[in-house]
């Protein structure tokens, strides 16, 4: 193997602990196996060597480039993720089998019941679950004293009698989840000195991969197991750092050089990736960023092309743009897996996905692409046009009779099929429910005749949909311009239909086409790759393209502390640098009639822009 300078000061390294900041396309992989290859040609034992990475794919790879280096059909060397080395631990601790795990199906299943349990009806389920067991995570992870914890997706009691309910739950079926196996390998640790010793003894040279996603329970079972000798090798790029979500925590890098203060220090500064235009302007970028270590990356190769940075007039030009210069290129003999499309979030994808579709460019997601139109949001509006166009099923009734509230109660819904006499029966001693019933009679006969585009606009402020959508968003602790934005997206899905039934047709032929992709999605190695900044890590191609580089897009417009836009400019960063050779950044002056600024970061590369 060849190693230019910095690559063969780190790989040669034995002793104490080195911090090897690596940036994009540097070659940490070749320094991992190197140093692991190197150790062993030194005389230490490979079964006292540990390499730990975030994902059973990094894990494996490392292991059959070491076993190849080495001309080896097994290692003595472990390899393996935080996860699977720390229930390794447990395992040969306290028996524990594969049955004391509990799945994610499991999870999710339990989580549910405890959701139907405690909570009002929510209409956002999957996505509620998804926060909650994110936020069990934290609490766990961070080993915070519950009481004091405040949830960000219910209620404090809410969500504190699910915790307590799911944690009571997994103790009396002895059953551990992913974050449990950190915790207790930790209190293993501290109960247990005599037991951390032995597995002291065992790794006594320890290395670490993308070491800026780390958490805080993580790096404290490291700091344990590393100790006495602190052979500690940490390797990973603090401006890569996108995970704060997951629990990583950028400023453990950065200060790891405190903690240990001999730390021997690495920067890979060659860029064997992208050309010199790629490399120079994402340099500028993210040194825009006030927490990170200073570092200057070089590339070896070309200057190359200009980034083409394009501000479209609206985002159906931009990507009609992108289509067209995608078909141009694949003319030039390339292939399909040359090209990725990049946007901050899986839905922003739609449009270009549509699009995809319609000029039978092939694509595979690095993210299951979310059916706008299976939205609840979107499901409550069919629901109203359904009801308008004469349905009378019960379940539609039930769908949207409070939404807004009417004060219908559930039983006035006796048959399957409902008519407005039996509902005036029902509250015929209520003069003030008639009001209502008449005034959703009124509704629905007004939406009739409207094209989609009006009818959504009439249940909007018509009717006073976005009003129910501001109280459940009260309650879900969301903002409501989230739930607004779902329906200003469906909304702009109706342009250019003028009536129902066409646009109805438009969903099912999508629909079905994106069941496809998604089933497809893992058998397809040859396409467009369409993926999220967060998804994209690690990856690179030779043509790239980032689109709605807007503010409120990138960065989004959740981003409000320091540190929120820090971490997007990190994403936009590793957005930047998994092109080779071209990078084209697209922005609009209008989404939706509305006008768009172009993001900061675009400002911050092309200050001639503004």
């Amino acid at each position: 193997m060849k190693f230019n300078d910095a690559q063969k000061k780190a790989v040669t390294h034995i002793k104490g602990p080195m911090m090897v900041l690596a940036g994009p396309g540097s070659g940490k992989t070749t320094v991992i196996t190197g140093r692991t290859c190197n150790l062993i040609k030194q005389g230490i034992s490979a079964s006292s060597i540990l390499v730990v990475t975030f994902t059973k794919a990094a894990s494996r790879e490392m292991k059959e480039r070491y076993l190849r280096l080495m001309n080896l059909h097994t290692s003595q060397v472990t390899f393996g993720t935080f996860h699977g080395v720390f229930y390794g631990i447990l395992r040969h601790t306290y028996q524990f089998s594969g049955q004391n795990i509990l799945s994610e199906d499991l999870k999710m299943k339990l989580l549910r019941e405890l959701v139907d349990t405690y909570c009002q009806d929510t209409e956002d389920e999957n996505d509620l679950l998804e926060n909650i067991s994110r936020e069990i995570s934290s609490v766990k992870d961070g080993r915070m004293d519950i009481s004091h914890y405040y949830s960000k997706c219910l209620p404090e009691e809410v969500f504190r009698k699910i915790y307590t309910e799911y944690k009571s739950w997994m103790n009396h079926n002895r059953k551990l989840d992913f974050d449990d196996i950190m915790v207790w390998t930790y209190e293993l640790f501290c109960r247990r000195p005599d037991i951390l010793q032995l597995w002291q003894n065992k790794f006594q040279y320890i290395l670490i991969d993308e070491f800026q996603d780390i958490n805080p329970i993580q790096y404290d079972i490291i700091r344990m197991l590393a100790a006495p000798l602190n052979n500690l090798f940490i390797v990973g790029d603090d401006d890569q750092s996108i995970y704060r979500f997951r629990g990583a925590r950028p400023e453990i890098m950065l200060n790891f050089p405190e903690d240990y203060p001999d730390t021997h220090q690495v920067n890979l500064d060659t860029n064997y990736r992208s050309t010199g235009e790629i490399v120079k302007k994402s340099g500028t970028l993210i040194r825009e960023n006030d927490k990170r270590f200073s570092k200057k990356l070089q590339t070896c190769r070309e200057d190359g092309d200009h980034i083409d940075i394009h501000i479209f007039e609206n985002d159906r030009s931009e990507v009609k743009y992108m289509i067209d210069d995608i078909r141009e290129y694949l003319k030039s003999g390339k292939d399909y897996r040359d090209i990725a499309v990049l946007f901050r979030t899986n839905t922003g994808s739609r449009k270009s996905v549509e699009q995809l579709m319609a000029y039978n460019i092939p694509f595979q997601m690095r993210d299951g692409l979310p059916n706008l139109y299976e939205h609840w949001i979107a499901k409550d509006v069919m629901t109203y046009l359904n009801l308008s166009a004469g349905s009378r099923k019960r379940s539609d009734f039930l769908r949207i009779s409070n939404k807004p509230n009417r004060y219908l109660a559930r039983k006035s819904f006796i048959d399957s099929e409902v008519s407005f006499e039996s509902l005036y029966q029902q509250y015929e001693e209520r003069q003030w429910m008639w009001e209502r019933i008449e005034k959703l009679e009124h509704d629905l006969k007004v939406l009739k005749p409207m094209t989609p585009f009006g009818a959504i606009n009439y249940i909007r402020y018509g009717i006073g949909y976005e009003e129910y959508l501001k109280e459940y968003a009260s309650y879900r602790r969301i903002r409501a311009e989230e739930l607004y934005e779902i329906l200003n997206e469906l909304q702009d899905t109706t342009r250019g239909f003028d009536h129902v039934e066409d646009w109805y047709r438009h969903i099912e032929n999508y629909t079905e086409k994106l069941k496809r992709q998604n089933k497809d999605r893992k058998n397809k190695a040859d396409g467009v790759t369409v993926s999220t900044l967060h998804s994209i890590k690690g990856l690179e191609y030779d043509n790239v393209y980032i689109l709605d580089v807007n503010e409120g897009m990138i960065p989004y417009k959740k981003a409000i502390l320091p540190e929120d836009l820090e971490e997007e400019r990190r994403m936009f960063y590793v957005g930047m640098t998994r092109a080779k050779n071209k990078l084209h950044l697209f922005a609009v002056r209008k989404r939706r009639d509305k006008k768009e600024e172009l993001s900061r970061f675009l400002l911050e590369i092309a200050p001639k822009l503004s």
